[in-house]
């Protein structure tokens, strides 16, 4: 699908917008404006290299938050041992 950025002149609002062709030009969601400037579109890359990183990324965050949920937990327990 033909999806655009855009910013909006009038009021700074940055949107994104499917423009086809058939379709009248787009108009800013905030301020209804048509001046618009069409930005950079980014793009989303997916290798093996990028998903193998995310993948380990995501663990080594889980480990960590696990590991402070485990030593909350020892220090409650130090805390509040009869």
């Amino acid at each position: 699908m033909p999806l655009y950025d855009f910013r909006c002149r009038g009021c700074g609002n940055t949107f994104e917008a499917l423009v086809r062709s058939q379709d009248p030009e787009p108009r800013c969601p905030s301020c209804q404006g048509r001046d618009l400037e069409q930005l950079l579109s980014t793009f989303a890359l997916d290798t093996d290299d990028r998903r193998s990183a995310a993948a380990l990324d995501s663990r080594k965050r889980q480990v960590a938050k696990r590991k402070d949920a485990i030593i909350a937990d020892e220090e409650y327990r130090l805390h509040h041992d009869d």
